[in-house]
């Protein structure tokens, strides 16, 4: 069995919780623009002294609308500045955020509401609180949650009740009677119920603790000083805040004194990037895959692929090389030196531009990213900074840092964790940022955990003779097929979804004579590529059976197969003609993949491929 272990770099009192970080620096300097807020299509500076402010009001807020310590309230919302603000006023009033995915129904609600007991939930719009209505009679609940909005809204609708209207109702709870319940938690004391994401199954309410927030935000901060500590560090966060790492990173930003805005919109998120001009991001694999999809097919429509082709086969080069002499290798020789520097005149500072022009160093979590991808942004400027980690275990538990990068690793392990593997490969991880248990469910605790205590995570790793990580699959989800061959499905996904083309891929082959793939079109990148190959207005029902369409997915299965020894290269595929979105039930608001949910809804088209065996 092989063991990576990293110790604690800074330990906390057992007094005390996550809102005495937030106090120790606010109070530091209360003018500081600790928080940007949109306005009216401007950024507006937040001091730390105004959001304290607005903490309070709302934190007396709940506690006149009869919140209590150890009570939960429930988030609903995009990712903005109010859930920021209700989150840490929950936090002051000595409760629990229970925090609910603004892309939930009300089936998935009524499941939170019915295990969590929120006696409050706080919702962005009309939209959000009719499900929770909905879900709050679903499960027995209609006269035990009230619902409060976190933007006013329609002001005639007598029965709305707004953040206003909470915090007016507040004014009588004294700072003494708030200051009792802030200082009542500990760091043992449940900070959230996050719930899972139910790849697997029904959501499982992951109880984290202020000290699995608090750890990992003060040790965060001196394992990754070169971002996180730079003069005027500031981060634009546009992930899910309903993702337990979003918001571990928040409470990074608290403690450290970051600013931090909020970008709710995809539409929105380019525009915001380029006039807040974050210096670092947290981000998702799909939004790279997106982002270099774009810029070479922009490349390619103006002319410029060729040159846009050497650029990329440049960078890669050269962060190959890069990591190469890391491990006593030459590193970059004169002419690659040479070519880099060329092109990080030529072509990288567009692609710098597109993350706002000053974001050097970006953490990537919540799914796998190509190796490819990340050696060509680290090669373009852009250092991407891959970890692991789970909703169990708060924030990541292995990270790659800036002097210790190993590209298609996910790094050593953060700060007082320790990673080791069974006999079978599975990863197990134990230490500071793991979690108190499942939320009510003493069995599925009992079963997470080894005998000494190590969380089984059920992925499958390798860690070398360096103490770095390496993610080779999911134990549920390696595919045998017939002729009793294991394939990791997780490689060849993210190598077709380097494609332009590609949208997402699902790779199958479970009990099958051979390895295939579902596929589908990224619907905004089909009409530039149509239209550049003179085929205009090509829908993409047409395009799902459109042979010059199936000669360039075949040109993305090669590469992917490149990668694979024979028997695990996919055969055949099929291109299906919808898409895999959160709403359609088949992507994680993470944008994870629901594979069984994939399959299920697509029997017929899993059967017409293993029928035929010619294409």
């Amino acid at each position: 069995m092989r063991e990576a272990i990293t110790e604690l770099l800074v330990d906390l009192p057992a007094a005390g919780n996550t809102t005495d970080l937030l106090l120790r620096t606010h109070d530091a300097d209360p003018g500081r623009a600790l928080y940007a807020r949109r306005s009216e299509g401007q950024w507006r500076d937040v001091s730390a002294a105004e959001f304290l402010q607005q903490v309070t009001a709302v934190a007396k807020g709940l506690m006149a609308r009869g919140v209590q310590p150890g009570d939960a309230v429930a988030v609903m919302s995009k990712t903005r500045y109010e859930w920021t603000l209700a989150d840490v006023a929950i936090w002051f009033a000595g409760a629990v955020t229970v925090p609910i995915y603004e892309t939930s129904s009300a089936h998935q609600v009524a499941w939170i509401l019915e295990d969590a007991q929120p006696a409050v939930v706080l919702v962005e719009d009309d939209g959000k609180a009719g499900i929770v209505r909905d879900a709050a009679g679903r499960a027995g609940r209609t006269d035990a949650t009230t619902v409060v909005h976190l933007t006013d809204g329609a002001p005639d609708d007598a029965e709305r009740v707004t953040l206003a209207d909470l915090t007016e109702g507040g004014s009588g709870v004294s700072d003494a009677t708030l200051e009792a319940a802030r200082s009542s938690r500990t760091l043992a004391d449940p900070a959230s119920i996050v719930y899972t994401s139910g790849t697997t199954g029904r959501p499982k309410g992951c109880v984290i603790t202020h000290g699995n927030f608090a750890l990992f935000a003060v040790n965060t901060l001196e394992f990754l000083p070169e971002f996180l500590k730079q003069e005027n560090a500031r981060t634009l966060m546009f992930l899910p805040l309903a993702h337990v790492l979003a918001r571990a990173v928040q409470v990074v930003c608290f403690t450290g004194g970051i600013q931090l805005a909020h970008s709710g919109s995809a539409a929105q998120l380019l525009e915001d990037l380029t006039t807040f001009r974050p210096t670092f991001l947290l981000a998702v694999p799909r939004i790279f895959e997106k982002i270099h999809a774009s810029a070479a097919q922009r490349a390619a429509e103006s002319g410029k692929g060729r040159l846009f082709a050497a650029a990329e086969r440049t960078a890669v080069a050269y962060s190959r090389a890069v990591d190469a002499r890391g491990r006593g290798g030459r590193g970059p020789s004169p002419v690659l030196r040479a070519s880099h520097a060329l092109f990080d005149r030529l072509v990288y500072p567009r692609l710098r531009g597109v993350f706002g022009g000053e974001v050097t160093y970006t953490v990537s979590g919540a799914s796998p990213l190509s190796e490819h991808l990340a050696h060509f942004f680290r090669g373009a400027g852009i250092l991407i900074q891959e970890g692991y980690g789970l909703t169990e275990s708060t924030a990541p538990c292995t990270v790659n840092t800036v002097p210790l990068t190993r590209v298609g690793s996910v790094g050593i392990p953060m700060p007082g964790m320790s990673v080791r593997l069974d006999d079978e490969g599975e990863i197990q991880v134990k230490g500071a940022a793991i979690f108190a248990g499942y939320y009510r469910n003493d069995e599925a605790t009992a079963a997470a955990f080894t005998e000494d205590g190590y969380f089984r995570t059920g992925d499958l790793g390798a860690l070398d003779e360096d103490g770095f990580l390496t993610i080779t699959g999911r134990r549920k989800d390696l595919l045998v097929t017939a002729g009793g061959k294991n394939v990791a499905p997780g490689p060849l996904e993210e190598k077709l979804r380097e494609h332009a083309l590609v949208g997402q891929a699902v790779v199958v082959g479970e009990g099958r004579p051979f390895i295939g793939a579902l596929i589908s079109l990224d619907r905004e990148a089909l009409g530039p590529w149509a239209a550049a190959h003179g085929k205009p207005g090509l829908t993409p029902d047409d395009a799902a059976h459109d042979a010059d369409v199936l000669a360039e997915l075949q040109t993305a299965v090669d590469a992917a197969n490149a990668t694979v020894s024979q028997a695990e290269q996919i055969r055949r595929f099929t291109v299906l003609d919808v898409e895999f979105t959160v709403e359609s039930g088949h992507l994680t608001p993470t944008l994870k993949l629901k594979r069984a949910a994939v399959v299920a809804d697509h029997e017929d088209a899993l059967s017409e491929l293993y029928r035929s065996r010619s294409r």
